[in-house]
């Protein structure tokens, strides 16, 4: 290696360095505790320093612990599922039926405006919206469509995808709009010359072609749902609960080995779908194209 080259990779290496140190000590470290913290002995009353795999052992000899990320996986899939085909939708249209760049923008920011109010915030406001007495109910009843209020709107696993969806749509729709914007159009061009149908431009050009953006989006919308205990314990009404609820539950009374050791797993399962997502698109290869 020159001393040119060897001078270059230094200076990427100092650049790079505090950010590294930074990640370090505030993400790395506060990690390395909680996987130390899962193997600590806890006899119900008192935790002490110590090795044990017994907090592992009664993890994954409990139903609860299958149940709850059984339930997590579902209320991921469905939520990915959905805002995968709304963003989709909506960046294609934005994409290649918005021809004025000035409009599409505009229709852009409309998508974000509820994020200019707090998660918290429009998490609660589902609650009258669906309630037994609130304003769809209402309107239902109204219209005639109903002869009652529909309990199945609040409190239930509807009520906790549709607020999901609602939350986290919009990270689908980023990535994916900004992977289809870069798609050439005289490639659409030549494949409408040659006789293709829309279907199969947007199967064999439009979809490979907005790989990149539908795997990063999926990456943003599955650990968002998988890391998230307010939507549950808020739309659930107590009726379901999640990997991350669970946690809490078990801090709550002071088990920090077993709330340890349930995060150890969920970020372990969490990793496993990343490199999942990763091996089916190679991002790092898509990106620096």
């Amino acid at each position: 290696m020159s001393p040119l080259n060897m001078s270059s990779e230094r200076l990427s290496q100092l650049q790079v360095a505090p950010l590294a140190i930074l990640l370090t000590l505030f993400t790395g470290l506060p990690l390395l505790m909680v996987v130390v913290l899962s193997f600590w002995p806890f006899d119900g009353l008192e935790y002490a320093p110590g090795f044990t795999l017994t907090n592992y052992a009664e993890m994954f000899a409990s139903a609860t612990t299958w149940r709850t990320f059984a339930v997590t996986l579902r209320y991921a899939a469905i939520t990915w599922a959905i805002t995968l085909l709304i963003g989709f939708t909506v960046s294609y249209y934005l994409v290649f039926h918005v021809r004025r760049v000035k409009v599409q923008i505009a229709l852009f920011l409309l998508c974000t405006i509820p994020f200019w109010t707090s998660g918290v915030i429009r998490t609660i406001s589902w609650i009258p919206f669906l309630g037994r007495e609130g304003l769809f109910n209402m309107a239902l009843m109204k219209l005639g469509l109903t002869q009652g209020p529909l309990d199945m709107l609040l409190f239930s696993d509807f009520a906790v995808v549709l607020t999901y969806v609602n939350l986290f749509t919009l990270f689908m729709i980023v990535p994916v709009f900004n992977a289809m914007a870069k798609i050439d159009r005289n490639v659409i061009e030549a494949a409408h010359d040659a006789g293709a149908t829309q279907w199969q431009i947007l199967r064999d050009i439009v979809i490979p072609l907005s790989s990149t953006g539908i795997a990063l989006g999926s990456i943003f919308v599955v650990t968002l749902v998988m890391g998230d205990f307010l939507v549950v314990r808020a739309m659930s009404g107590g009726q379901s609960s999640s990997v991350v609820s669970a946690m809490k539950n078990n801090i709550d009374q002071l088990y920090y080995p077993q709330a340890a050791a349930s995060a150890v797993l969920l970020i372990a399962v969490v990793l496993a779908m990343v490199t999942a997502i990763l091996r089916i698109v190679d991002v790092r290869a898509e990106l620096s194209r």
